[in-house]
């Protein structure tokens, strides 16, 4: 049996969130519609080996490798730093931030079992509405099912996120754990009437 050409092998979840990432950079800076990228990260979960990923991905640009982000990164930060402490020579008192604010993760209470569907979005028919950029109109929906809650990604731009992991199926909650929306993060409680 002869070894499969690397185009033939089959992706690895790795190269499909590669994948992903690419697509959302093209959507994110308008190279892509929302359809267009919905219709193909749809084939990038679907795809059966590398060459298909990559027919995806061909008429967008590379992802800048990731030595050649961080220096760009800190070569802006060391520039903004530069240009801070001159003004603070010049004016005498300190003008930059000494250190980072630590933003507590709010908590969001599991409804009491058997309670409709709670749809998470930006949009007029969210539940619970969330106004930062980083969430869709339609993000995504917490159901009561059985003896439990799932969460599921409604196809969102940004992702919904299960304990740091993002998820493409609905997945099983459970007070204590963590779930992002874009870039609004929350840990699971219990309501007072759900346990």
């Amino acid at each position: 049996m002869s070894p499969l050409p690397l185009t033939n092998a089959r992706p690895s979840d790795a190269e499909r969130d590669h994948a992903l990432a690419v697509l959302r950079d093209g959507a994110g800076s308008g190279r892509l519609s929302h359809d267009t990228f919905i219709r193909r990260m749809n084939f990038v979960l679907h795809a059966q080996s590398r060459g298909e990923l990559d027919s995806v991905l061909t008429d967008l640009p590379k992802p800048e490798p990731r030595f050649a982000g961080w220096m760009r990164s800190v070569r802006t930060r060391l520039a903004r730093a530069d240009v801070w402490r001159r003004l603070e020579d010049l004016v005498g008192i300190p003008l930059a931030r000494r250190e980072l604010l630590v933003v507590p993760v709010a908590q969001l209470a599991l409804p009491p079992a058997g309670s409709p569907t709670v749809r998470i979005g930006r949009g007029d028919g969210a539940t619970l509405r969330l106004a930062d950029v980083s969430v869709s109109r339609h993000h995504a929906e917490l159901r009561h099912v059985g003896d439990g809650w799932m969460v599921r990604d409604l196809g969102s731009m940004n992702g919904t996120e299960h304990n740091g992991r993002r998820i493409t199926t609905p997945v099983r909650v459970r007070p204590g754990d963590q779930l992002s929306f874009g870039a609004v993060t929350f840990v699971l409680t219990w309501s007072d009437d759900s346990h």
